[in-house]
């Protein structure tokens, strides 16, 4: 072979390899970063050992069904997780029901939005006088928590009890201004939640929160009325959110069909046998 020719199949071999080289260089790229597209970054408020059992369950799902890798980023203060998907350091969140999310929207010009169900914690009215519903007497006194969210919760579980009526409809926040029927002449009274189950000593019953509840070492048996999953309590399920441009996302939509299964399910009842938390998804709600 002449040298010219040795020169020209030499550069046409360099440029062979070169070509595989940035072929293979760009798929490899590519992989990774599909890879990376696979990972979503969810925002949960630091949680508790059952908690963080569901969410194991939900990760496992992900990744076996639908090669989806879930980090989570935690929060102590309900009011960073929104904030931070507003400004896109994470991708979803999972903390808040939809009475938070929609109060956060309008305080803030937020549009996020909910693109799934995953549990509701009921709230329950408890008594250390009484044991039944039946046993409250005219003039009695029952308390619920002051903030306006939870004030309507409690009134609406007061309501799904039969003790008061209101001229309002579950999806909109409930105050005493709106109970139109007291046939028992209850007295309503105003307190900080975190105080209501220190008034069980002085007063008839209490709505309380979970939250307050378990911290008070209340037990659900100990409770007379829980509040039923109906269209009064729809507002309270707790939801995934997204931003809005990312509402019909595949990928988050798949996430929350991982956390929407059987086995998340079976994780919940196993975590909260005390029924403390139940699944929120797929419930027909009268």
């Amino acid at each position: 072979m002449n040298p010219r020719n040795r020169n020209i199949l030499l550069v046409v071999i360099v440029v062979v390899i070169v070509a595989i080289a940035a072929f293979f260089g760009f798929n490899h790229k590519s992989g990774g970063s599909k890879t990376a597209n696979k990972t979503v970054n969810i925002g949960i408020m630091t949680g508790t050992k059952e908690d963080d059992a569901i969410w194991s369950t939900v990760s496992k799902t992900a990744k076996d069904k639908y090669g989806i890798t879930l980090k989570f980023t935690h929060f102590t203060d309900y009011t960073q997780p929104n904030t931070a998907l507003k400004n896109g350091d994470i991708d979803l969140n999972a903390f808040q029901h939809y009475a938070f999310l929609n109060a956060w929207n309008k305080a803030n010009n937020g549009d996020l939005k909910a693109i799934g169900n995953t549990t509701i914690s009921p709230i329950r009215l408890y008594s250390k006088k009484i044991t039944s519903l039946s046993q409250i007497k005219s003039g009695d006194t029952i308390a619920v928590p002051n903030d306006a969210s939870n004030e309507s919760r409690a009134l609406y579980v007061l309501k799904n009890a039969g003790l008061i009526g209101l001229s309002v409809s579950g999806d909109t926040l409930a105050t005493v201004k709106d109970i139109n029927s007291n046939p028992k002449n209850l007295v309503i009274k105003e307190l900080d939640a975190a105080q209501t189950p220190r008034a069980l000593d002085s007063i008839t019953a209490a709505v309380i929160n979970d939250d307050f509840a378990t911290t008070a070492k209340l037990t659900v048996e100990e409770s007379i009325y829980t509040e039923p999953v109906n269209k009064d309590s729809e507002q309270w399920i707790n939801i995934i959110v997204a931003n809005k441009k990312d509402e019909n996302n595949k990928i988050y939509k798949e996430v929350v069909k991982a956390y929407q299964t059987e086995a998340t399910k079976k994780a919940i009842e196993k975590a909260y046998p005390d029924k403390r938390k139940i699944a929120a998804w797929g419930l027909k709600l009268d």
